[in-house]
């Protein structure tokens, strides 16, 4: 489906690469180089997306995600060059919904932003009470009842508490820090090797033998995503 499509990067070379690439699939393309002209633009022309770079010469991107947030709900994607695990954990829990490293494959870009564009904004949390279908599993958020194939799948009340954020949030990142403080409720004794289990549990648990693609994605460093294809 056409949107239009906030371009927020200062080099003039990846901004009309970007255009390009959006244009082609049939988006409506703004753009800007600077944070002060990406935060008039967003208010101005209400996108629908924004793709947003970093390392912007008047202010870090970083720092305007919460105002991009304020004026609207398009979605935010980060395409930068940073590749730390920390740029990326900030920027997801600042309000991105995700975050492309550059060099980037525009056809991988262009997968993402769809995505992002099915589960859009703020209001992408799927609602209490809906049952989220993904090829043969069928998952009863408010029920609390998980079925693969019409067969019931048993999951610990850990394994629930994990997949419902997970599926509150399909198709986009949680990151590790949000499923420990959410799922262990502040637990100071929870670690991260606790969440690999669970994780490890529920693919078992949700996935045929030899799945063409894992239900559960692990964004290395950063958090899980359940994935909304397939």
């Amino acid at each position: 489906m056409p949107a239009r499509i906030l371009v927020v990067d200062d080099e003039a070379a990846i901004r009309r690469l970007l255009r390009n690439t959006l244009l082609r699939a049939g988006h409506e393309v703004v753009e800007a180089g600077t944070a002060a002209d990406a935060l008039r633009l967003a208010a101005a022309e209400r996108p629908d997306a924004i793709l947003l770079d970093l390392g912007l010469p008047d202010r870090d991107g970083l720092g305007i995600i919460p105002l991009l947030r304020k004026q609207g709900d398009a979605v935010i994607l980060v395409v930068s060059a940073r590749e730390a695990v920390e740029e990326k954990v900030t920027a997801l829990d600042l309000g991105a919904e995700d975050y492309v490293t550059k060099p980037f494959d525009t056809e991988e870009l262009l997968a993402r932003l769809r995505v992002a564009l099915r589960h859009r904004g703020p209001a992408a949390e799927v609602a209490a009470g809906k049952v989220v279908v993904r090829g043969d599993l069928a998952i009863d958020l408010d029920r609390r009842i998980v079925t693969r194939g019409g067969v019931d799948v048993h999951l610990t009340r850990k394994e629930h508490d994990v997949l419902a954020l997970l599926t509150r949030h399909i198709g986009r990142i949680v990151t590790h820090d949000r499923l420990l403080a959410s799922c262990w409720g502040g637990d100071e004794d929870a670690r991260i090797e606790y969440l690999r289990i669970v994780i490890r549990n529920l693919r078992q648990k949700l996935e045929a033998p030899d799945p063409v693609g894992s239900v559960i994605a692990n964004e290395l460093g950063v958090g899980y995503r359940l994935r909304s294809d397939g």
